[in-house]
């Protein structure tokens, strides 16, 4: 089965308004004149880009999502932005679980069920971030962390798995310059399939595009990419820099 090959820049805490507005436009350009593979790019920035960027990318085929969303429709949540807000300004995709938030934000496999429910109740596609710590991967307890991860996915149906992306991202190696191996990483996008084929069915599983998010640079894309089971990158530090982001989508 074919799966789209993805290529998710996520801009984190940074860029003012001015900056990701010439960012945006630099990506647009140079995947509109170079990027000739097929790939899908995808940008997350902050919110306050979210409806300029929206428009910005009219006409082209550059997907924007948001970095978090609330798991309620509406209500007393200071601080927080709705699915419906959301979709009102043309977002369709969001990240969910991003270990960013479950370190510093609490959330948890129960929080992100909610928010995956939420998100695709409105028609947004959430990219579910999943992985383990250092201390995790080396106490062995890899493999069952991320099956515990997955769990936020066992109340879907097969139709809406086929409208999610996961995003696997060894938390050791986010920001640090370390890399898992393309051998690591591909065993553990191989485990996750293997988890959601006895979740749901063998052809949900193979259907389903898993990123590799992980220090991700132009050059060891290549590498990651060739793997059987890596389908793109969430990409972060990379992201913020234009060359850096093209040269990865144009590394499938």
């Amino acid at each position: 089965m074919s799966r789209k090959k993805i290529a998710a820049g996520n801009w984190k805490m940074h860029k003012t308004f001015q900056e990701g507005q010439g960012l945006a436009q630099e990506i647009r350009t140079m995947a509109n004149t170079e990027v000739m593979n097929g790939a899908t790019i995808l940008i997350f920035p902050p919110y306050i880009h979210l409806q300029s960027l929206v428009r910005q990318m009219e006409g082209s085929d550059i997907g924007v999502g948001a970095q978090n969303i609330h798991d309620k429709e509406q209500g007393a949540y200071t601080g927080e932005v709705s699915a419906s807000m959301l979709t009102s300004i043309g977002v369709r995709y969001t990240l969910v679980g991003h270990s960013e938030r479950r370190q510093y934000y609490n959330e948890t496999n129960e929080s992100c069920a909610a928010k995956i429910s939420i998100a695709l109740k409105h028609g947004i596609i959430p990219v579910y971030c999943i992985g383990e710590t250092l201390a995790e991967r080396e106490s062995q307890a890899h493999f069952k962390i991320v099956e515990q991860q997955l769990s936020a996915l066992s109340g879907l149906s097969r139709e809406q798995l086929a409208n999610c992306i996961i995003a696997y991202e060894p938390v050791w190696a986010i920001g640090t310059g370390v890399t898992a191996s393309a051998e690591q990483a591909n065993e553990m996008h191989a485990h996750i399939r293997s988890v959601l084929s006895g979740m749901f069915d063998e052809a949900s599983a193979e259907g389903i595009s898993i990123l590799y998010g992980g220090s991700v640079k132009p050059d060891n894309a290549k590498s990651l990419f060739s793997m059987p089971d890596i389908d793109g990158a969430l990409i972060g530090g990379a992201s913020l820099a234009s060359r850096d982001f093209i040269d990865i989508a144009k590394s499938f």
